[in-house]
């Protein structure tokens, strides 16, 4: 029953959304109401829960999204996204740009958190959309879908990639060697897959872009600044500075540790919060010298006015996850699909599979549902007559699996790159349940010739 209640729960909050066409705070509102009470907790355990669930979320997130919205908004004012898009339309030209983002975020930034990501390339991927004409925004969006999520479970030292296989019993050298070869793989096809839907009708602008005031008002800020201050402004590769000190000290401490490497500085320092504040400290000092205070007053302002919508759907996002997870769903779970030995090597792939796809629509986090679902198979794998790398690759595909309401991600993105609840849907939510689909077909293939 606590499964169907979830079904139901989800179920709820897409009518709201899609069909009453209320607003998504109050819909995830009443899908986390529906849920704890339905599950059982009780209408004052329910409530209290929602309430945790918003909290916890705040304390993981909430000011690593406040900065990064700060930088971005800073970067704006000094017309460093506009830079940036001319460079990669330089060297990538616009029909290879979104690949080229999506394999960038793959490969070289799994380590840094998938929020912090999604913060920091939402205004690049804006930006860039306006320059590649009709669905844009549709591809741009695409890219980042399969660039981050897919990086994170597949890519050493992504954290779901590490914890898949330590629980797996898998050289964390063997499991980066698979996964820079299949996350890319497996992205750059969904990405191609997704981008012949777009010409198809699948992407229908005034239904699935809602860019809101103050994110139109931050890119108008930046064309702006780009127009009027000119060759005042600093070199592109100084404006980066407030997002590529972040990236280096959090990918650094990541590296570091995962070589074995403790040291307290290097840990103090690439703690993401921390991180991120030098990198806003940075931006403010940049945008102060170069484009004067007024300018850079004005770009705080306008990134605190997108802050505060982002913080409370990403919130709400979490008190629904927080309800899933207390109604012990987990452990419901794991004895439903409680592994045999001796099964088909595909269909113990598919069970694996399947295990993960479970766990993270029901649960919302791609990391969690890849380590419990690492956590379940990993005491059977050795008599499943398959190689584990095969297993760890069918995991992290199945976690990947429709990113959507239940997901402060998929909050996260909906508002930041300026699209519709739809277009959240036909963009995250489909885009990760076919990345998850051509990931099993892979896991597939790689089981013909590793055993």
């Amino acid at each position: 029953m606590i499964i169907l209640h979830a079904v139901i729960s989800i179920a709820l909050i897409v009518l709201l959304i899609i069909k009453v066409k209320v607003d998504p705070i109050i819909a995830l509102m009443v899908g986390s109401l529906y849920m704890g009470i339905a599950g059982g907790l009780g209408l004052v355990n329910t409530v209290t829960t929602i309430a945790e669930g918003f909290g916890n979320i705040m304390v993981d997130v909430g000011l690593l999204i406040g900065f990064g919205v700060l930088i971005g908004s800073l970067l704006n004012s000094m017309g460093a996204l506009e830079k940036t898009v001319q460079l990669l339309f330089r060297v990538a030209g616009p029909k290879r740009l979104p690949y080229v983002m999506a394999a960038t975020l793959n490969l070289f930034f799994p380590s840094i958190y998938p929020d912090v990501q999604l913060v920091l390339a939402s205004p690049l991927a804006r930006s860039s959309a306006e320059k590649l004409g009709k669905n844009g925004l549709g591809i741009m969006a695409g890219a980042l879908v399969v660039g981050i999520p897919v990086g994170v479970v597949l890519v050493v030292p992504g954290l779901g990639s590490v914890s898949i296989a330590g629980l797996l019993g898998i050289p964390l050298g063997t499991m980066l060697l698979c996964g820079v070869i299949v996350a890319p793989l497996i992205a750059l096809v969904s990405l191609f897959i997704y981008s012949l839907l777009l010409r198809r009708g699948w992407w229908k602008t005034e239904q699935d872009e809602q860019t809101g005031f103050a994110l139109a008002a931050e890119e108008q800020l930046g064309r702006e600044a780009a127009e009027k201050y000119g060759d005042k402004l600093p070199p592109l590769g100084v404006s980066l500075l407030p997002v590529l000190t972040p990236i280096l000290l959090v990918g650094g401490g990541a590296i570091a540790r995962t070589f074995g490497v403790e040291n307290p500085i290097v840990d103090f320092l690439s703690e993401p919060l921390l991180a991120m504040f030098i990198g806003l400290v940075l931006a403010m000092i940049l945008a102060k010298t170069s484009v004067g205070s007024e300018t850079r007053d004005t770009a705080i302002k306008k990134g605190l006015d997108t802050t505060g919508n982002i913080l409370l759907i990403t919130g709400l996002g979490g008190s629904l996850a927080a309800v899933i997870k207390a109604t012990a769903l987990g452990d419901v779970l794991k004895n439903l699909f409680a592994a045999d030995a001796g099964i088909n090597v595909f269909a113990a792939i598919a069970l694996a599979w399947v295990i993960a796809v479970v766990l993270h629509v029901a649960i919302g986090s791609i990391n969690v549902a890849a380590i419990a679902a690492a956590g379940i198979i990993g005491p059977v794998v050795a008599g499943l007559g398959v190689s584990p790398l095969v297993i760890a690759v069918a995991i992290a595909s199945g976690a990947l699996f429709a990113v959507h309401f239940n997901s402060n991600f998929f909050w996260m993105f909906q508002s930041l790159l300026g699209v519709t609840t739809r277009g959240a849907l036909k963009s995250m939510t489909f885009l990760t349940a076919l990345a998850s689909t051509i990931g099993l077909l892979v896991a597939f293939g790689l089981a013909l010739v590793l055993r």
